[in-house]
């Protein structure tokens, strides 16, 4: 690591410590120059997550769109920030891990529908009325009778 004083390049590391949520490592350094001491922060690098639409085109993965979707499907409900930040960090860290640099929107939706319906039916519904795009009210109908159905069975 190159010193931002005297430009040598190298310095000791004199403590290290977790920062933020856990991913990143902050590192106090000493040069071994001049002696004078600066902080470093080494972070994993992200490939990034790449969504295929279903037109087709290619998107990187926002996880702040999905935040908003959630957002719009929980309001007025009584569920917390804490637990929405909680599930887009759940749904990109199993994109992630299935070691794929593409993902489909479609799988996206699918995954954010199943933590949704553990989470809240309304969230579950208002989501699923804009995603599956319900063309009438039977096909809306006929998804909360699968929700009613599947309920029961739970029970």
């Amino acid at each position: 690591m190159r010193c931002p004083f005297c430009k040598k390049a190298d310095s000791r590391v004199i403590d290290s410590r977790s920062a933020e949520d856990g991913n990143t490592i902050r590192r106090r350094r000493e040069c071994t120059g001049c002696g004078k001491r600066f902080t470093t922060y080494e972070v994993v690098e992200k490939i990034p997550l790449m969504v295929i639409k279903n037109d087709g085109h290619r998107q990187v993965f926002d996880r702040n769109k999905l935040l908003n979707g959630l957002i719009r499907s929980c309001d007025k409900l009584d569920i917390s920030m804490e637990e929405l930040t909680s599930m887009v960090d759940d749904i990109e860290r199993e994109l992630r891990n299935t070691m794929e640099q593409e993902v489909t929107a479609k799988s996206i939706g699918e995954l954010v529908m199943e933590k949704l319906k553990a989470l809240d039916e309304v969230a579950y519904i208002r989501f699923a009325s804009v995603y599956r795009k319900f063309t009438d009210i039977s096909s809306f109908q006929n998804e909360l009778e699968g929700l009613i159905k599947e309920k029961k069975e739970k029970d």
